[in-house]
């Protein structure tokens, strides 16, 4: 299995049974596969294939951040071991728990919800943001994951190195963009834990449409609560895929889905914060996608992404860039 070597990982485990396992789909980063011995089921993540940028792509960092939220009882998977020898499958890697659940990436799933379901969704999906950035970072044992201080400021430079370091064709208005997002930075409030990738296909929905556990904490860090909030709502009006009428639509356009105004009255009154003026964040939610998708497309190119899917990924990257024009211009 590309990426996964399961003798070897079944040697390392000391696994009288032979594993077996498959790669889950829609991962755009860090390799996730599914992998069993008969008995138990674990989910294995590793960095992706060749191009990784620095920063990028740390297991122990994921690993810690969420043995930190699961004992904290946040919906988290809970890690079981954390390897770092790349001479067992090549890269570090950890497993973590299964946990049941649906990820809704397909919007005719979306769609076939009925707008009451839809509507309970994509709110649960907020109480939950709201609920991660109501913990305390040093009581749950993540004092020093990261520097909530000058926090916006350090992510417009690391996005800006990121792009430069996966740039394999000109990309319209994106440093443009950049610039105007580096003039005038917010300070930001008290530092939270941010997931730094939160959607609504990162988590896994239970039947009762409650979140059973967030998913791909690959980005997580201490800092601006509002920046994920942002993206939450970038990602809200990016489409998924072609819906049961046969349109390319993204989950805001679902009916019984709330509008931005709804999901961040929502977030305001749980988390009790401020969300009236949002420009600058989703500008600058709308450059870090479409750097992270640009990064997606150079592997791609290079032939170094692993499934199906990535064929498209590059057209996304101008209109992001155009979203967060318009952002910053109030729209």
């Amino acid at each position: 299995m590309k990426g996964l070597d399961l003798e070897r990982l079944q040697a390392y485990l000391k696994s009288p049974r032979e594993l077996t396992g498959q790669m889950f789909a829609g991962g755009r980063s860090n390799l996730t596969y599914a992998v069993t011995d008969g008995e138990q089921r674990w989910v294995l993540r590793r960095p992706p294939l060749g191009h990784v940028l620095p920063t990028a792509h740390d297991m122990t960092r994921e690993h810690r951040v969420l043995e930190a939220l699961a004992k904290a009882g946040f919906p988290a998977p809970r890690p079981v071991l954390l390897c770092t020898d790349t001479e067992v499958i090549g890269a570090p890697f950890y497993l973590m728990e299964h946990v049941d659940g649906t990820i809704y990436r397909d919007i005719a799933k979306l769609q076939a919800l009925g707008p009451d379901a839809m509507r309970r969704l994509a709110l649960s999906l907020v109480d939950t943001l709201a609920d991660l950035h109501a913990l305390d970072p040093a009581a749950i044992g993540l004092a020093g994951f990261g520097r909530p201080e000058g926090f916006n400021q350090r992510q417009v430079n690391r996005w800006k190195k990121q792009l430069d370091a996966s740039r394999s064709r000109e990309v319209a208005g994106i440093d443009e963009l950049h610039a105007r997002l580096a003039v005038d930075i917010p300070d930001g409030g008290p530092g939270t834990v941010v997931h730094g990738d939160f959607r609504l296909d990162n988590v896994l929905i239970g039947e009762q449409l409650q979140v059973n556990a967030v998913l791909d904490w690959e980005m997580s860090t201490l800092g601006d609560p509002l920046s994920d909030v942002a993206l939450m709502f970038i990602y809200a009006d990016l489409p998924l895929n072609v819906g049961a009428d046969g349109k390319l639509t993204a989950p805001l356009r679902v009916p019984g889905h709330p509008s931005l105004a709804e999901l961040g009255a929502r977030y305001a009154e749980r988390s009790r914060r401020d969300v009236s003026d949002l420009h600058w964040y989703v500008g600058f939610a709308a450059f870090k996608l479409a750097v992270i998708l640009e990064g997606v497309h150079y592997r791609y190119v290079q032939g170094q992404t692993v499934g199906e899917g990535f064929e498209s990924i590059g057209k996304m990257v101008g209109p992001l860039v155009m979203r967060g024009h318009e952002a910053l211009e109030g729209h």
